[in-house]
């Protein structure tokens, strides 16, 4: 599929397709409603189609109890409007990375992810067992919000990059999108940092606006076609090695809901959580291979060099945001626990069997 065509139709959609009410096998007597907005276009491979995915599901396990009018970014509101128009009622849910609002208070960051963070099964480890969801209720309330996770990305790239990254000086005076803690990282490595929501990262890209830019990994960002204004690829990308994605409702919503609507909305969630993940491991190397032989895309490694500036950087940064407030340093300090308790043992466990079986059967990017 074209690009130009994709967000042609996008831009159709925000028109014609606004506000797609899920259909259901039959609309059930005294029926919920649910509005749901979402940060992503529509139709994107990945991102998008798994929150339009998640929406018709809640309305399709409900059997039309609960009924999902879902709009994708821009056609209710802009993208980064989404958290307002939930927190004021006006809508009941979006669908979201919650680093996109580290403006109204940094420690949201901490429910997507942070630099040097978790991998998916650690963060789904924390989430669901590691207290990580009661701190999540708790920033959350204090917005009058209830989240759930999702969607999870997997390790992301590095991003991709108008020329070669040799050196951490290579990061001064570079215009890069990328939001939440990540981008507070670069900036203390002297890149001008810009958060832009998706249907706008191409266009700044290929105008000179941006030099680079991260989006998530090869399966979605070969439908943004980046590759026509960046041709290098970097990996690993240390500011989001999981991101995990937000169901956010508005709290009255949630909390006048029964228990069976409350425990059917968050199967559906989790289902999504599991489903976005595999999809996305099923199809970034199909996609990163594609992008290398047909448009001469060339992937790169970021350095030991560089990433041990990321390290410096990132140490900084939490200090910072550890400074913002105690529910931040509260947050910070249970992450940080449960990283090392749970990293450690999957050092010992995935990791190493991971690099012992790739050299045993010469397994490569």
């Amino acid at each position: 599929m074209e690009r130009r065509k994709f967000l042609t139709r996008t831009a159709v959609a925000g028109v014609g397709a606004a506000g797609t009410i899920v259909g259901a096998p039959a609309i059930a007597q005294g029926s919920k409603e649910m509005t749901i907005v979402s940060t992503w276009p529509r139709d994107l491979p990945g991102l998008g189609v798994s929150a339009q995915r998640l929406a018709a599901r809640i309305t399709e396990l409900s059997e039309g109890r609960i009924q999902t009018e879902y709009f994708a970014a821009g056609e209710r509101v802009g993208a980064f409007d989404s958290f307002d128009e939930v927190a004021s009622g006006n809508a009941q849910a979006y669908i979201a990375a919650d680093y996109y609002w580290t403006g109204k208070h940094p420690a949201w960051a901490y429910f997507t992810e942070v630099p040097f963070g978790m991998v998916s099964s650690e963060r789904n480890a924390w989430i669901k067992y590691g207290g990580g969801q009661e701190l999540w209720d708790e920033i959350a309330g204090e917005f009058g919000l209830k989240c759930l996770p999702c969607g999870l990305t997997g390790v992301q790239m590095g991003g991709w990059f108008n020329k070669e990254m040799e050196s951490a000086a290579d990061f001064k005076g570079l215009k890069m999108r990328i939001p939440g803690l990540g981008g507070d990282v670069l900036s203390k490595l002297g890149a001008s940092t810009v958060s832009l929501p998706g249907g706008q990262i191409y266009e700044n890209l290929v105008s000179g606006a941006i030099d680079a830019t991260e989006w998530v990994g090869p399966y979605n960002d070969y439908f943004m076609k980046f590759y026509e204004a960046a041709k290098y690829y970097y990996y690993p990308g240390m500011h989001e090695p999981s991101s995990m994605l937000s169901f956010g409702m508005n709290r009255e919503f949630w909390d006048e809901l029964s228990s069976w609507e409350q425990a059917l909305i968050t199967a559906c969630c989790l289902e999504e959580n599991a489903n976005a993940f595999d999809e996305a491991n099923a199809n970034n190397g199909t996609y990163l291979q594609k992008m290398i032989d047909e448009n001469g895309v060339e992937l790169k490694e970021f350095s030991d060099e560089i990433y041990e500036s990321f390290g410096e950087a990132a140490q900084e940064v939490f200090e910072e945001t550890r400074d913002h407030s105690p529910l931040a340093a509260k947050i910070d300090d249970a992450f940080q626990e449960a990283l090392r308790s749970i990293g450690g043992w999957m050092s010992i466990s995935d990791v190493a069997y991971s690099i012992k079986r790739n050299k045993v059967l010469g397994i490569e990017v």
